[in-house]
């Protein structure tokens, strides 16, 4: 227990120090480029780099974690995220910092989706939701707080980059006290043609689990892409809007582990279901609240407390309904998922708030999150025990 303790430990703070970074990088590139005179979309477009990367590399994820283990893939991954953060520094331009965040969304892809399958095979079903949760919260917390790094960026432009990777090797070196494992095998694993079988198996249990995890990436990437777009043209100023995005985060922040808790007692398909439809009129309300500074910023702390935690629930519902040996192809599909929200939201976002100039950015949220709620009342199933069992 305290070994599985120790590596739990090791492995959430890995993804905290990960999260820090990333969270770090989305505001600190935007300032830099945006004082260099390079255009919004431009700017945005080297944002989509990270997700880029993560899309590019799933595919090939899940061969060498199945015939390495979990260690090797983590430290690799680790690897990657500390060289490209202490690159930044050397060569200022669009298309090399491009070049790194690719690498970055690799490395980092590589980091979790070890981490997520090491914690998710090894956690027992009834602490499955508190586990995930606290893994969720780690993250949220780092992300939460790399933007704080943005203001060293006064005293040195390459500060934050050498901050960031120092804290990323600390929490990197401590991965090599943890003892290796593989995950449950699956025969034939050996082909790109095989993995495509696999993520086939686990879109037949799961996809069901696989939309929580999209909407976070859309919810996420929308709030912070298109928002402040559709809010400075309402007229709230900058400060105003990084106060309500940041209540978002600490709503989400909030709640993380008492809905984990929940989940686990209560059932992860009934709660998803619940906080969707909830999150519906938390978003529907910011509607009718978006001109007002304190009113978006109760709405934002109240639709982070509640929709805040449908990625790290989404994986361990993805947990109750696929078998062991699929876990790996599971968490994979996760991050694909989170990656798709997060590259179509800004654009859907920012198409919608061009073409809909009467209309609330925020229907579009209310929209989707309703949508998936009928989804998941619908089509929600059973888990996967439940269900070999029905059949036996």
């Amino acid at each position: 227990m305290n070994k599985n303790n120790h590596r739990f430990w090791i492995l959430v703070s890995i993804v905290a120090i990960s999260g820090f970074s990333q969270g770090m990088l989305l505001p600190l590139i935007a300032v830099i480029f945006e004082k260099s005179g390079i255009s919004p979309s431009l700017n945005g477009l080297n944002a989509t780099a990270l997700y880029i990367g993560i899309l590019l590399v799933s595919p090939f994820m899940e061969m060498p974690l199945r015939k390495y283990g979990y260690k090797p893939v983590i430290i690799y991954g680790g690897a990657l995220v500390i060289v490209s953060l202490a690159l930044f520094p050397l060569w200022k331009t669009f298309w090399f910092w491009f070049a790194l965040r690719l690498l970055i969304g690799i490395g980092d892809h590589s980091l979790h989706f070890a981490t997520q399958t090491w914690i998710t095979s090894s956690s027992p079903a009834a602490r499955r939701g508190r586990n995930i949760s606290l893994y969720g919260l780690f993250f949220g917390i780092g992300f939460a707080s790399g933007p704080l790094m943005t203001p060293l960026v006064n005293v040195n432009q390459s500060l934050p980059f050498i901050v960031s990777s120092i804290l990323c090797f600390i929490g990197w070196v401590f991965v090599f006290t943890l003892k290796n494992e593989l995950p449950e095998q699956e025969a034939g694993i050996n082909s790109f043609l095989a993995t495509i079988k696999q993520f086939r198996k686990a879109l037949k249990y799961g996809w069901v689990a696989f939309l929580p995890p999209f909407s976070y990436g859309f919810l996420e990437s929308s709030l912070n892409g298109s928002f402040p777009v559709y809010a400075l043209r309402m007229g709230l100023d900058v400060s105003s809007v990084s106060m309500v995005l940041s209540a978002f985060a600490v709503g989400s922040i909030i709640t993380q582990l008492p809905l984990g808790i929940i989940s686990d007692k209560y059932g992860r398909k009934n709660l998803l279901m619940t906080i969707l439809f909830l999150g519906f009129f938390s978003f529907t309300a910011a509607s009718f609240l978006e001109h007002s500074f304190v009113g978006l910023f109760v709405a934002f702390l109240i639709s982070g407390m509640i929709v805040g935690s449908t990625f790290s629930l989404g994986i361990s519902y993805m947990t109750d309904l696929v078998p062991k040996n699929l876990l790996p192809t599971g968490n994979l599909l996760c991050g694909i998922f989170f990656s798709l929200g997060s590259l179509s939201g800004p654009i859907i976002g920012g198409l919608f708030i061009k073409f809909s100039e009467n209309v609330s950015f925020f229907y579009i949220i209310s929209t989707m999150l309703l949508a998936l709620s009928i989804i998941i009342f619908a089509f929600g199933k059973k888990t996967f025990l439940a269900f070999e069992q029905q059949k036996s």
